[in-house]
């Protein structure tokens, strides 16, 4: 009877951790860790509020834009792309999500981003008339350029980089050499930054490429410029400004192209309804992402040093993304 009694037990225990791993699997994933400050920061407050709050295990691995959408695409891990910037794989997305083997949990997780035109906030103050990018090619004085100071200094992207491109699309474009202008090659994203950087802590007037989320942008309260033109279509960008003046040899004045950033999960985690639910409404107010990547700058703050940050001080913002008794969870965990 004994022996009976002790192999029922070791049958149930058996069973229990059988089905404890089962009820497990079923919020266990990989997300991917991008190389880039704010998919990191979400990445680890992602990390933490569905372990702490849903009972998740959530294994972060380094990640890429392109290098994690092929794998996620062809072999299904990771599970969660937290901020994808999508456009540079939009063809290739749009065909996984027609055949099912790709979602989008959430088309915007953050507000106020993207690529453009961008002035310091002191330039804006002297000079109250410069409501568009057309007002400010009338004045390239104001913006003398340092190798020949009749000219006027627009700052573009680094050699190598896919914006440098558009940037000389848009150079011509603008007619911006005919109306006194110099495109200048910042040389790498450190002599773009120090450009930035110099001109707002001088006071000086500065006009250049950049984007946001980015520590500069929410630093130096860097103020983005509306181009004065309307977005003249997807043809006109893809197939010719973002392609450089070798190939683009007629582009049209555009707007920039809108920056698409989704967070892109598998088959596998949209099955997970609570999971997916926190990620529709998961959404960082901008100028609060803008603060925290300033913070994790400021503080040499990895990861999950910014998250606990986040959570600690903005509780008010996230508490809505989950259920009350998961943000109880959060809460006792910080």
């Amino acid at each position: 009877m004994k022996k009976i009694s002790l192999s029922i037990l070791i049958f149930y225990v058996f069973f229990f951790l059988l089905s404890f791993k089962a009820i497990a699997s079923n919020c266990d994933f990989q997300m991917a860790d991008m190389n880039w400050p704010s998919a990191t920061l979400m990445a680890n407050i992602d990390k933490f509020i569905l372990e702490e709050g849903y009972g998740c295990k959530v294994e972060l691995i380094p990640g890429a834009t392109t290098a994690t959408f092929v794998t996620m695409n062809e072999k299904g891990r990771p599970q969660v792309a937290p901020e994808l910037w999508t456009n540079s794989v939009a063809e290739p997305l749009q065909k996984a999500i027609e055949v099912g083997r790709l979602f989008s949990a959430n088309d915007g997780p953050i507000t106020e981003l993207g690529e453009g035109w961008w002035v310091t906030p002191d330039t804006l103050k002297r000079n109250p008339q410069f409501k568009t990018v057309l007002d400010i090619l009338e004045r390239p004085d104001l913006f003398p350029a340092k190798e020949d100071p009749s000219k006027g200094e627009f700052i573009g992207c680094p050699a190598g980089w896919g914006c440098q491109l558009s940037n000389q699309s848009l150079f011509i474009a603008f007619e911006m050499k005919k109306k006194g202008w110099l495109l200048v090659d910042p040389g790498s994203k450190a002599g773009l930054d120090a450009s930035m950087t110099k001109a707002a802590q001088r006071g000086k007037n500065w006009f250049g490429y950049y984007w946001s989320p980015t520590s500069l942008i929410g630093k130096y309260n860097m103020k983005l410029i509306n181009f004065g033109v309307p977005f003249a279509g997807a043809k006109n960008w893809d197939s010719c400004i973002s392609k450089g003046p070798e190939v683009c040899i007629d582009p049209k004045p555009s707007a920039w192209t809108k920056s698409s950033v989704n967070t892109i999960v598998t088959l596998e985690v949209k099955k997970m309804h609570k999971v997916m639910k926190y990620f529709s409404k998961r959404i960082f107010p901008g100028d609060v992402m803008n603060r925290m990547l300033v913070y994790m700058e400021d503080n040499q703050a990895q990861g999950m040093d910014g998250a606990i940050k986040f959570l600690e001080s903005y509780p008010d913002i996230w508490i809505n993304w989950i259920p009350n008794e998961a943000s109880q969870k959060v809460k006792k965990a910080l």
